[in-house]
C-alpha cells in the first residue's frame, strides 16, 4: 500500500515546460516588438533631423548675401553676388542648383556642394528685391531626404538683405 502512494506524478512536468516556453514565446515576441518601434523611431529621428540640419543651406546662403555688396546676376535657380574676400579683394560668390545638389562656387571654383548626400535639393530659387535704399534677394529651398519612403518634402523660405548695398 505505500507503493501506491510513493509513486511520483510526471504529468506536470510536460504542462510546465509548455507553460516556459509559452512565457518565454510571449516575453519575445514583446522585446522583439519594442526593438521594432525603437529602431522605426530612430529611422524617423534621423531623417527628421536630415531634413531640420538642411536650413543650413539656407542659412550659409544668407550669410554670403548678408555680407555682399552687389547682386551680379539672378535668375530662377542661379544667383551670383559681388563681394570681398577677408583681405578686401574682390570675389564673386555664385549658388546655383545642379541636378538634386546646391553649389557653391567663388571665382568660378566649385567649392563643394551644400547639402549631404542624403539631401535631395528640388527647389532653390531667388528673386531680387530693389528698393531705393538697398538690395535683397528670396530665397525659396525645397528639400527632401533620399532614407525616407514617404518622400516627404520640407520648404525653407527667407529674405536676405544685401548689407554692404547701404
Amino acid at each position: 500500500m505505500t507503493k501506491i502512494f510513493s509513486k511520483k506524478k510526471n504529468g506536470y512536468a510536460v504542462l510546465e515546460l509548455l507553460f516556459y516556453i509559452a512565457f518565454f514565446v510571449a516575453l519575445s515576441l514583446i522585446v522583439i516588438d519594442a526593438m521594432v518601434t525603437m529602431a522605426g523611431s530612430f529611422r524617423e529621428t534621423a531623417i527628421q533631423a536630415e531634413l531640420a540640419q538642411s536650413g543650413s543651406i539656407l542659412e550659409r546662403i544668407g550669410r554670403e548675401i548678408r555680407t555682399s555688396h552687389d547682386i551680379s546676376s539672378v535668375s530662377a535657380a542661379d544667383l551670383t553676388l559681388s563681394a570681398k574676400d577677408a583681405d578686401g579683394a574682390d570675389k564673386t560668390v555664385r549658388f546655383l542648383l545642379s541636378g538634386s545638389d546646391a553649389q557653391l562656387l567663388e571665382n568660378g571654383v566649385l567649392v563643394g556642394n551644400l547639402n549631404t548626400p542624403n539631401i535631395s535639393v528640388m527647389t532653390l530659387s531667388f528673386a531680387p528685391i530693389t528698393t531705393a535704399k538697398g538690395k535683397a534677394v528670396k530665397i525659396l529651398l525645397t528639400v527632401k531626404s533620399n532614407n525616407d519612403a514617404s518622400n516627404r518634402i520640407v520648404d525653407f523660405y527667407d529674405t536676405v538683405v544685401l548689407r554692404g548695398s547701404y
